[in-house]
């Protein structure tokens, strides 16, 4: 009995080890993904989607991409940029709130998410500086 016994238990002591370890990392990959989603997303005071999504595609094309599709129904652009390597940023605009609306990019390199802050911060930054002039009506 117990050379049974002995073996479930060192069994279930294993499994139960396992499990402790994964919910740890479950935990870090979430706390990740928050602060990448952070990077990836900005709110701006305005309603107006078809003046934010031509300000997301010019601020693209200025940045070197090039234009793959774009949806203003969807509220989504796809480009890629073919500087030496592949980068495709997919952008999607949606309502925040009655008042604002969220930005948000995703960037991918060869197949894998990009989660280095410097291209999401060069096209915020460009960005940013696109809907003040739009904003104030600068051509």
């Amino acid at each position: 009995m117990n050379k049974i016994l002995l073996p479930l238990f060192a069994a279930a002591t294993l499994l139960v080890g396992c499990v402790h370890n994964s919910t740890e990392s479950a935990l870090e990959v979430g706390s990740n993904q928050v602060e990448l989603r952070q990077i990836q997303s900005r709110a701006f005071d305005t309603t107006d989607k078809s003046k934010t999504m031509r300000t997301v595609i010019s601020t693209l094309q200025d940045l070197g991409f090039v234009i793959d599709k774009a949806d203003l129904e969807l509220g989504t652009v796809t480009a890629t940029k073919l500087d030496g390597y592949a980068l495709r940023m997919s952008v999607s605009v949606r309502p925040r709130n009655a008042k604002q609306l969220v930005i948000r990019a995703n960037a991918q390199y060869q197949e894998q998410a990009v989660t280095d802050p410097a291209p999401y911060q060069a096209f915020f930054t460009s960005l940013s500086k696109g809907m003040f002039l739009t904003a104030q009506n600068v051509d």
